[in-house]
């Protein structure tokens, strides 16, 4: 009788062990989830802000216009569900649409001047800053999650449970200096 109440504590305890583990996990998977679309929030602004752009533009010329509208409609949603693969994808068709921008403004000082030019890419430049800072606060979320997957003991159940590390965003010779761009005064 009491090897039989010693082994039902012991289950208990086995038990609650792994209830707590699990919900940890599950917490700091969704605090990566949830920075993912913190990133994914500020990358839809920015879109938002450089299509407002684009409308702008439709007045110099056809084919920069349809080019961007394109490109655009091209692009994936990044959500909370989003990897850093998708997240730098879109990373890239953002930057090509932004070369067409800035190369379009060369070719038309009158846009460059524009206060709604000036207004999109001070606003693209507010939102890029917090896409930078919404990757480190992911990045820091990762590295919580990554950290308790691999220690004694949580590794030892954590792959049973569904649970694996996430990737990190990882600095890349395009995102090592912030875009530039001459604001005409």
């Amino acid at each position: 009788m009491v090897w039989g109440i010693i082994i039902g504590v012991v289950i208990v305890i086995i038990v609650v062990w792994l209830i707590a583990i699990y919900n940890q996990l599950v917490r700091l998977r969704e605090n990566v989830r949830n920075a993912m679309g913190q990133i994914a929030a500020q990358i839809e602004s920015r879109w938002d802000a450089l299509t407002n752009l684009m409308q702008a533009t439709e007045k110099y010329q056809t084919y920069e216009s349809q080019t961007f509208e394109k490109i655009v409609n091209a692009r994936q949603n990044v959500s909370e569900r989003s990897d850093v693969a998708d997240v730098n994808a879109d990373e890239q068709q953002f930057n090509r649409v932004l070369g067409v921008v800035n190369a379009l403004a060369e070719q038309y000082p009158d846009l460059k001047a524009s206060h709604v030019y000036q207004q999109t890419m001070t606003a693209v430049d507010e939102f890029e800053n917090k896409v930078r800072l919404s990757r480190m606060v992911y990045n820091d979320s990762v590295t919580k999650l990554n950290r308790s997957i691999q220690v004694f003991p949580n590794f030892m159940i954590a792959g049973s449970m569904g649970f694996n590390q996430e990737k990190y965003f990882e600095n890349t010779p395009g995102k090592q200096e912030m875009p530039q761009w001459e604001k005409s005064e």
